[in-house]
């Protein structure tokens, strides 16, 4: 029979994981604690939160969820990243923090309630952030605009050249 402390933790998991928008998996084994406070102050600025769980009971809260079984990925020591927001800032973090700390190991995650693999997730982490696309996507609106004014000042541009140049024969 379960006690009420374990019920409890499971339901808070449960919580964490409906509320996060993505959860990444990490191997923490080897982390000093220096390590860990840093890991957990960059995550932070990412609107995450670094947490460590037991696998069973987590693999409890994805099952009483509905959510597909991660139980390869939830092998050893594991520590979970429950994202608030863009995924991609925080997979970019870990996968920063991965590559400063090899200890660090990207387990895999879960998006969209669909689980993903470490590849996955170190692609997402490739992706380009929501403000690098939205300046992306502003300039390519611009270009066609910032074409338009260039062709109209091009030709108002001449006209006062070539009053000057007749102004100018005119003064000698």
């Amino acid at each position: 029979m379960p006690n009420a402390e374990k019920v409890k933790l499971v339901a808070q998991i449960k919580q964490e994981i409906q509320a996060a928008d993505a959860v990444w998996v990490v191997d923490y084994r080897g982390l000093s604690v220096r390590q860990s406070e840093d890991l957990r102050r960059r995550i932070r600025t990412q609107n995450a939160a670094y947490k460590i769980y037991k696998n069973t009971f987590t693999i409890l809260a994805l099952g009483e969820l509905g959510l597909p079984d991660m139980k390869a990925v939830l092998e050893g020591p594991s520590a979970f990243v429950f994202v608030s927001g863009d995924p991609v800032d925080s997979a970019k973090v870990l996968k920063t923090f991965a590559r400063e700390h090899t200890v660090l190991k990207l387990k895999g995650g879960l998006l969209d309630g669909k689980p993903l693999s470490a590849e996955q997730v170190t692609q997402i982490a490739d992706l380009p952030t929501r403000e690098e696309l939205l300046a992306r996507l502003l300039a390519t609106m611009a270009g066609p605009l910032v074409g338009l004014v260039r062709v109209l000042n091009g030709n108002q541009e001449k006209l006062a050249r070539a009053l000057q140049a007749i102004a100018d024969t005119k003064a000698n």
